[in-house]
């Protein structure tokens, strides 16, 4: 009986936080991405041409910036409206944290040059798809907050792969190869505004029936 309880004693504090927000089943698929990108970029044999890296580099962000974004769903938001101390410093935590964690695990997992589809390619597409995907869950909700990341990357790498100029460099930055200043800024700052809207405002509240 007493084993019983042991298995299943009330988790407090971090401990309830993470459990709530599913983080060690979101920990596990960001780890499982990185293993997937990785295996597609050898399959691919990038390292004969870095350009067949484009779907990894563009897709596997797409992918760990949904289960990040599904994390960030609330199964109360009662309780961040009446905790003692305010909610938006863990809110922020989190994305960080999640964010931080994909990024070193997909710029190991595809490396390379720096004026190729590398690491850094990666990680600004990393970056840019949480910014998107964190403002999705202000505006429209966590469960559904990877719908306008996946429109967006997808479009973008349907239609913005080898288009030359500077502005398709801006509104194309995630089939960016290298570290362009100019594809860095829109995905920057669509992080900045998003993961600043999610730790304010938290997730868009929703119906556990939905």
């Amino acid at each position: 009986m007493t084993h019983d309880r042991h298995l299943c004693a009330p988790a407090y504090g971090y401990a309830l936080y993470a459990r709530s927000r599913a983080l060690p089943l979101t920990v596990a698929t960001l780890i499982g991405t990185a293993v997937l990108a990785a295996v597609c970029a050898h399959q691919l044999h990038a390292c004969l041409d870095p350009n067949r890296r484009v779907p990894v580099v563009a897709l596997a962000p797409m992918l760990a910036s949904s289960a990040i974004g599904t994390s960030l769903y609330q199964h109360s938001a009662e309780l961040d409206r009446t905790a003692v101390r305010p909610a938006w410093p863990r809110r922020l935590a989190h994305l960080l944290a999640l964010t931080a964690l994909a990024a070193v695990t997909l710029a190991v997992a595809v490396p390379g040059h720096r004026e190729e589809f590398g690491a850094p390619a990666m990680v600004r597409n990393l970056v840019g798809a949480v910014g998107i995907t964190a403002a999705g869950a202000t505006v429209i909700g966590a469960r559904l907050s990877w719908l306008p990341t996946v429109a967006y990357l997808s479009a973008v790498y349907l239609a913005g792969a080898g288009m030359p100029g500077r502005a398709a460099t801006v509104w194309g930055w995630a089939v960016q190869p290298g570290p362009q200043p100019a594809a860095w800024i829109p995905a920057v700052a669509a992080f900045t505004v998003g993961g600043a809207l999610c730790a304010v405002r938290g997730a868009r509240p929703e119906s556990p029936h939905r």
